[in-house]
């Protein structure tokens, strides 16, 4: 099934959008959403960069798990996913890359929620990075093979978090957003869309 993209209305949408989103952005801090995908549970985390430091300011989690339909479940994350650029206006997104599995099923339905994830922040024009999982473990603990729980505890001892009754998908998220401002001043090692065209056209073969 191809998906039919109206490249006109959208790009006047996310025009529209962004110039009203980038105007409350002038002279602040940098600010990174951080996405712990999920189609049960999906993790962010929202940190500003305060004296070239991370300084984590909110996290939380998205339940679509509450709806037995998976494409219900897409809607739900694209709507809160929105909502929450809307709140917090990140100057990127930052998000978790799916890892290959050998439950192709499962494989497929993490990479429509990353996506719907993905659009929320394209349709606003909010630059997008994409990290490993290995990656990610590894700029925060040092160990590429490193647990949730090892990930939360250095989170607590190095960036200061404060409160280790989250949920693992949510530290995991503010870990992401970590990664990339560690990465800021490194060689790329992410995938980067700036918007909505440039996600075309780094991804020919998903859109159509």
């Amino acid at each position: 099934m191809s998906i039919v993209v109206q490249e006109n209305n959208i790009s006047t949408f996310a025009c529209r959008l962004a110039t009203n989103y980038y105007f409350h952005r002038m002279d602040k801090p940098l600010r990174i959403l951080g996405i712990d995908p999920g189609t049960t549970v999906t993790g962010y985390g929202l940190v500003e960069v305060r004296d070239k430091k991370p300084v984590i300011l909110h996290m939380g989690n998205i339940t679509p798990k509450r709806y037995s339909d998976h494409y219900m479940r897409l809607k739900y994350l694209h709507e809160r996913a929105l909502h929450l650029v809307k709140e917090y206006r990140p100057d990127v997104m930052a998000i978790e890359a799916p890892f290959y599995g050998k439950n192709v099923q499962s494989m497929l339905k993490l990479g429509r929620g990353q996506g719907v994830l993905m659009a929320a922040a394209l349709m606003f024009d909010v630059p997008i990075h994409e990290y490993a999982p290995l990656l990610v473990k590894q700029a925060i603990t040092g160990m590429g093979r490193a647990s949730k729980e090892q990930v939360a505890y250095f989170l607590q001892k190095v960036y200061d978090l404060k409160d280790m009754d989250q949920v693992l998908d949510e530290t995991d998220a503010v870990a992401v957003a970590i990664c990339h401002f560690i990465q800021m001043n490194k060689p790329q090692k992410s995938k980067e869309y700036k918007n909505w065209g440039d996600f075309v056209k780094k991804n020919p073969g998903k859109v159509k």
